[in-house]
């Protein structure tokens, strides 16, 4: 009874069968730090995410009522006989990065919600036009201001009823006549109301009730009391009292139970937490409806290449060989103008450039619209998507002209808390918050309103650090976050939720984080852990192993050779099984080698000069050819801004004319070292479940014409047409190749189940007949590319291709699984696979980022084989790096730093790992010497 009452210590699992898992049965220790390890594909994510994860899921969802389960979604149930010990679980991927263009850092960590809540209760308002305070006073307030006037003071109480506007108010005057009032001031004039007042209608007035006339005197307070509540009343929350001391000027003060500015004589609305969010019309600047930019037609991307002339194709918009009326326009322009139509745009005057990009006019009359007004009305006027699309390409984000990029309207950004407004604070970085929320000071009234609020921003701020994303800004966008950042955000958020009895379930989260900041994640995810939960990590990192609490090695390989625990139990335990791949590199028994000699390059560079992009201090950057490059640094240290942002786009913008934003920076010098630049990312090599590795690889394209050439597919006269999917004729036509069918369920989610006709093999009849060592398209399609090497051994034009997928580590994959399926450090592979089986003429620069994403140590040490081939036909490669593996067998290293955000965007070292091993303000270096010492 009482094992019950305190609940299963282990989640059991029994004959786990999903994807490439072998039946496995396991018992995972609940409320413990578990980490799941294994080679890429050996079935991690199938047994963490499609099997625990997915139960855990489904079966809370089971647990809802049919009309909440619509909105949810169908979950299946793993193919898993039994799982008991399960708790709600928690997902925390990668792929969970915000799209929206309104999310934040803040506003998906709730921080910003707190944030509203702070300023909407103890922030000071200030008057946006001239930076003033101003504050709304009680009806007591203002009366004990007026009974401070000295005594014997006249003063006249007046409730101002219209200010500057045009009309006769007649009406005005007569409800006021019939309420008992007998004087009004009429554009500063005190005369007596008689009802019959006509004011000129095309003028503008101000009208003020005279609601009493007093001395100030002892005993009048009852009076005033009387007189000031009905001048409130009729003035709707303000008053004027109208000052005439003995012996001195005239004076008239304004009061007002709302926020009022005396000096500039407006009013401001009413201060609340909904007055700072950018989503609510309260809060959000009205041009730019609270996005804080607009998509705006960009000089840069309209005019990509200055040194063309505008009849050589300068303008982007107009040079296609279809608006020869357009370059006619220019040349008249050109004629009207005085300048030559030859002559490269860059080199035309500031006159000339201006008139054909906005319009020349002659005479009052606009002689020449101007390439940029026309694109602007012409997208204003289209009814073509199409053509809304195309002119997307010239339009780029620039910060909203009124809010300046800040959301709100200037009424909410002129209220400070702590002397600060909010959009100051948002845009400092999370440890510079940390400090100012550390030091703020409060009166008594604010901290007993604001203790809990401010406990709350301090908390959650902490972790944000705590897990390596102190350098990230509360105001930066959501969509511009890596999966890594993302994921840790996400992670912050839940501790920031505090609860406990939960499943938490992470995809690699120390992706994009330094050495130097895995202390604090691994701190964080314990923290998870000691407050009652379980947390099972699917990770490759070595000091995350170490410190589990119980470690499981999937494998022994990957695809069909994977499924199987191959050891289970803590680290040290693991570290001794022979069996175990992991155990073996823990251990230290195989580990991946430091080369012996460093490349000394080809002699050229390329070197960026005064790159000021995002963080970057204008630093200049040396990239040597004919080397592996690794650039480093902290997270947020500035390296995907220098290597994407700035070099990436410029080489591509150079080589292949492509219309991109590049980073700010002064020059970029040595390209004529490199004729071609290969970005290798891990954007997915489809969206749609059309895509998969044969396709994208060009494979599929000699197996069709293979098909297509045998006797059976030439007797039919099949072309290579035939065996596509995605063309009808060979494709089923019930599901149009896709295998399966979409049915729409009217109140319930849509139900996928597999085509009948084909029965989910996506070709027609006749097409399957066709068949190649007694195998059909779709059967080749099923193969993993190991069986694939054996099936085509003899067609060299498939099985070089097939090679070096199974050189970067991916033999395990389907040839026609879906795109969809594949994890970002596969697809990246893929596309490295693709490149691999290409010619190279030893001239082309590949770019990667991050390559070890989901890599365990064995499939590390395959990549870096490829990797180094590439260099060594003559090829150089940068590539942006973590993982002190690649970087130990790095040519080059560029360090930058010394921290992330604002602190970072030097480069604090560049040369060989032993160089930078020497540098002790490298925390690169400091890492890097400890590994170069075991050699």
């Amino acid at each position: 009874m009482a094992e019950s009452r305190k609940g299963p210590d282990s989640i059991r699992i029994q004959g786990a069968r999903e994807h490439n898992l072998k039946n496995i049965s396991i018992d995972i220790p609940r409320n413990r730090f578990v980490v799941i390890t294994g080679v890429s594909g050996s079935g991690k994510s199938s047994l963490a995410f499609d099997t625990i994860y997915a139960e855990g899921q489904r079966r809370y969802v089971e647990s809802l009522s049919s009309y909440a389960r619509q909105f949810l979604g169908q979950m299946e149930k793993p193919d898993v006989d039994l799982i008991e010990g399960l708790s709600p679980a928690i997902s925390i991927e990668q792929k969970t990065t915000h799209r929206n263009p309104r999310s934040t850092v803040g506003t998906v960590t709730e921080i910003y919600d707190y944030f509203r809540l702070l300023f909407g209760r103890v922030g000071k308002p200030h008057c946006h036009q001239c930076g003033r305070p101003v504050e709304a006073a009680g009806v007591d307030q203002i009366l004990d201001r007026i009974l401070d006037f000295r005594e014997g003071t006249k003063i006249q109480l007046l409730a101002p009823l219209i200010q500057n506007k045009k009309g006769e108010h007649k009406e005005i005057f007569q409800t006021a006549l019939k309420n008992g009032f007998l004087r009004m001031r009429v554009d500063g004039t005190i005369q007596e109301i008689t009802g019959d007042e006509e004011l000129a209608k095309m003028k503008k007035h101000t009208l003020d009730l005279v609601v009493d006339r007093l001395v100030i005197r002892d005993g009048i307070r009852s009076r005033m009391a009387d007189s000031v509540e009905t001048a409130l009343r009729e003035g709707a929350g303000s008053l004027i009292v109208i000052e005439q001391a003995p012996d001195a000027d005239e004076k008239e003060h304004l009061y007002s139970t709302r926020l009022y500015c005396a000096h500039c004589e407006i009013s401001l609305p009413e201060v609340k937490p909904a007055s700072f969010s950018f989503n609510s019309p309260l809060g959000a600047c009205p041009t730019c409806d609270g996005l804080g930019h607009l998509m705006e037609f960009d000089e840069a991307l309209v005019v990509p290449d200055p040194s063309l002339s505008i009849l050589d194709g300068a303008l982007a918009p107009w040079s296609s060989g279809k608006n020869f009326w357009y370059l006619e326009l220019l040349q008249d322009l050109s004629l009207k103008l005085d300048f030559h139509p030859h002559t490269p745009f860059g080199k035309l005057s500031a006159r000339h450039k201006k008139a054909i990009l906005y319009g020349y006019e002659e005479g009052g009359h606009r002689v020449f619209e101007g390439v940029i007004p026309n694109l602007q009305r012409r997208f204003r006027e289209t009814k073509s998507d199409d053509m809304r699309e195309w002119m997307q390409k010239f339009m780029s984000e620039s910060p909203c002209p009124d809010c300046k990029g800040k959301r709100l309207r200037p009424e909410s950004l002129a209220v400070k808390f702590g002397g600060e407004s909010i959009d100051r604070l948002v845009d400092r970085n999370v440890r510079e918050l940390i400090g100012f929320f550390e030091k703020v000071k409060l009166t008594k009234t604010e901290e007993k309103i604001a203790d809990r609020v401010l406990k709350e921003i301090r908390e959650r701020l902490g972790f944000l650090n705590n897990v390596g994303v102190g350098y990230l800004t509360l105001s930066r966008a959501a969509g511009t976050l890596s999966g890594g950042e993302a994921q840790r955000i996400r992670l912050a958020t839940q501790i920031g939720s505090a609860l406990s009895g939960v499943l938490y379930v992470l995809d690699e989260p120390s992706i994009g984080l330094h050495q130097r900041d895995n202390a604090k994640l691994l701190a964080t995810l314990k923290s998870l852990r000691d407050r009652g939960n379980t947390v099972i990590v699917v990770e490759h990192d070595e000091e995350t192993m170490e410190e589990a609490d119980w470690l499981i090695d999937l494998g022994p390989g990957a695809g069909v050779h994977g499924g199987q625990v191959v050891a289970e139990g803590m680290p040290k335990a693991v570290a001794q099984n022979t069996k175990s791949v992991t155990g073996q590199y823990l251990s230290g028994k195989k580990k991946i080698e430091i080369p012996k000699e460093r490349r000394p390059g080809n002699g050229k560079s390329i070197v960026v000069e005064g790159a000021i992009e995002n963080n970057l201090k204008g630093i200049d950057a040396e990239f040597p050819l004919g080397m592996m490059i690794c650039v480093t640094g902290v997270s947020g240290s500035g390296k995907s801004t220098l290597v994407n942002d700035i070099l990436l786009k410029y080489v591509q913008h150079k080589l292949y004319k492509s219309r991109v934003k590049i980073g700010k920076h002064k020059a970029i010098k040595g390209l004529s070292g490199i004729e071609r630049v290969i970005a290798i990312d891990q954007e997915p090599i489809g969206r749609t479940p059309r895509s998969n590795p044969a396709t994208y690889t060009g494979l599929f394209t000699p197996i069709r014409e293979l098909f297509s050439e045998l006797p059976e597919a030439k007797l039919r006269g099949y072309k290579p047409g035939r065996f596509s999917f995605n063309v009808a004729g060979g494709r089923c036509e019930n599901c149009q190749g896709a295998g399966i069918l979409r049915i729409e369920m009217h109140f319930l989610p849509d139900v996928y189940v597999t085509c009948d006709v084909c029965q989910g093999k996506r070709f027609n009849r006749e097409t399957l007949e066709v068949k190649y060592k007694g195998k059909s398209i779709f059967d080749v399609l099923e193969m993993t590319v190991e069986d694939a090497i054996g099936f085509f051994e003899n067609i060299p034009s498939v099985s070089a291709k097939l090679k070096t997928l199974e050189q970067v580590g991916m033999d395990y994959i389907r040839l026609g699984q879906a795109a969809t399926t594949l994890s970002g450090g596969e697809a990246q592979r893929i596309k490295l696979a693709t490149e691999l089986s290409r010619r190279s003429d030893g001239k082309s620069l590949y770019i990667l980022d991050e390559p070890t994403t989901g890599l365990h140590f064995e499939d590390i040490r395959k990549l870096l084989h490829v990797l180094h081939e590439l260099v060594e036909r003559g090829n150089s490669m940068i590539i942006i790096e973590h993982n002190l593996d690649v970087i130990k067998t790095a040519d080059w290293i560029i360090d930058l730093g010394p921290e992330g955000g604002d602190e970072g965007g030097e480069i604090l070292a560049a040369g060989t790992p032993e160089e930078l091993a020497e540098v002790k303000k490298s925390h690169t270096g400091i890492y890097l010497k400890k590994i170069l010492k075991k050699r």
